[in-house]
């Protein structure tokens, strides 16, 4: 049995659109856009229909069921189930793509934004291109006492900051998919691998409302740490985060 001309042409966008779907969302993971699948839908809809219109004799038997559809009175119910359902399709469409969205607007995150020169913390202005962390000279000088600060860093970390940042610093906490957006991946080389110790400090300790006008809004949950947490518990918490992970703090000097 021959398939019409029609159903194959059909059968072939089908099959190209679902193409798509399964290679890119499915067997590459990666969500093809919308606007970018319907540029790639447009091309293969030209492509189809030249094809199956490259001369007359194609052109009269592709278009043969809708002409019969139209002129033929025994498909008067048919055609009448068409004029009414087709235009309805087309309304539901158009309105699905203009009806207004309550959902928050889509925002590049900036995962580092630039900090102030200097920032008031813990009811003093400091300088953050000149602030160390006034723990990290005994990872040289005396490594015991060094251990002892990052085992007291990790259990300030376990107590306050492992509900969303998870027990690997993998940003997969128990909280973690209640947010948008989710937590940093602290194991992730893109994120405090390239960062001063400083940085760190005015993050966790003022947190998300700290944060520069660019960066928001919804882009960070993290409560303000100065609130909750004392000082030298916060530089132990980001001797801790350095230590698990294996990534070395970057200094002005290097920069």
């Amino acid at each position: 049995m021959k398939i019409p001309r029609l159903l194959q042409a059909v059968l072939v966008l089908a099959g190209v659109y679902y193409g798509f779907i399964i290679v890119f969302d499915i067997l590459l993971d990666a969500v093809i856009p919308s606007s970018l699948l319907a540029m790639y839908m447009f091309f293969v809809v030209a492509g189809v229909f030249m094809v199956f219109t490259y001369d007359e004799d194609q052109t009269r038997e592709l278009v043969a069921p809708i002409k019969a559809l139209v002129e033929d009175p025994s498909k008067r119910i048919w055609r009448n189930i068409v004029f009414a359902v087709v235009p309805l399709v087309a309304g539901a469409g158009a309105y699905m793509q203009m009806q207004p969205s309550f959902e928050a607007p889509l925002e590049l995150r900036t995962i580092h934004p630039a900090p102030p020169t200097t920032a008031k913390i813990f009811g003093k202005r400091v300088n953050l291109l000149k602030l160390e962390n006034p723990y990290r000279k005994f990872e040289k000088e005396d490594p015991e006492k060094f251990r002892e600060l990052v085992e007291e860093g990790a259990i300030v970390y376990i107590q306050n900051c492992q509900y969303c940042h998870g027990d690997k610093l993998d940003g997969k906490g128990p909280y973690a998919a209640g947010l948008n957006p989710t937590p940093l991946n602290f194991q992730d080389v893109g994120t405090i691998a390239q960062l001063q110790e400083s940085y760190l400090f005015w993050r966790i300790a003022t947190g998300g409302p700290g944060l520069p006008k660019e960066a928001a809004p919804w882009i960070s949950s993290m409560p303000v740490w100065q609130d909750f947490l004392k000082e030298d518990e916060i530089w132990k918490v980001i001797l801790y985060l350095y230590d698990y992970t294996g990534h070395h703090p970057r200094s002005w000097e290097s920069e």
